[in-house]
């Protein structure tokens, strides 16, 4: 466990922390458009996922890819979008989005395409426990 990391403020702000992996911490980002879950590692000072040793290389692809399970399981995607963009938080994280033909922004990205709508409350539990359910249920 690292004892030294801190979760970028913005993604602090934008998000609910869903779970604790062996290497990441997984988060939902607090927009109701988009299945969108982040995972983020718990390495100082990562920008890259290069800067990741190989063995934490390995976890991310074994976290990315239950995560990834997780949310086609969940909500039958037509595409999830897997990607570490950074320009605005430099903090490595790396995002997981079930992405549908029928979505505000489809085809094109969804960053910057429209406002977020964060999720009311009933929403939040909604999804939240959705998510928890799955985890317990299929643990990584």
């Amino acid at each position: 466990m690292n004892l030294n990391f801190s979760l970028d403020p913005r993604l602090e702000n934008d998000t609910v922390k869903l779970a604790t992996f062996p290497l990441c911490e997984l988060l939902l980002m607090n927009d109701s458009q988009y299945p969108w879950c982040i995972l983020v590692p718990r390495v100082d000072h990562a920008l890259e996922l290069m800067a990741l040793s190989v063995a934490q290389q390995h976890q991310f692809l074994v976290e990315s890819n239950y995560v990834s399970q997780m949310l086609t399981s969940l909500f039958e995607p037509d595409k999830l979008n897997i990607a570490a963009l950074g320009n605005v938080v430099s903090q490595l994280h790396i995002h997981h989005v079930a992405r549908f033909k029928s979505d505000i922004s489809w085809p094109a990205p969804i960053w910057g395409a429209h406002p977020v709508i964060a999720y009311t409350d009933d929403a939040l539990v909604k999804i939240t426990d959705k998510i928890s359910e799955y985890l317990q249920h299929h643990p990584i």
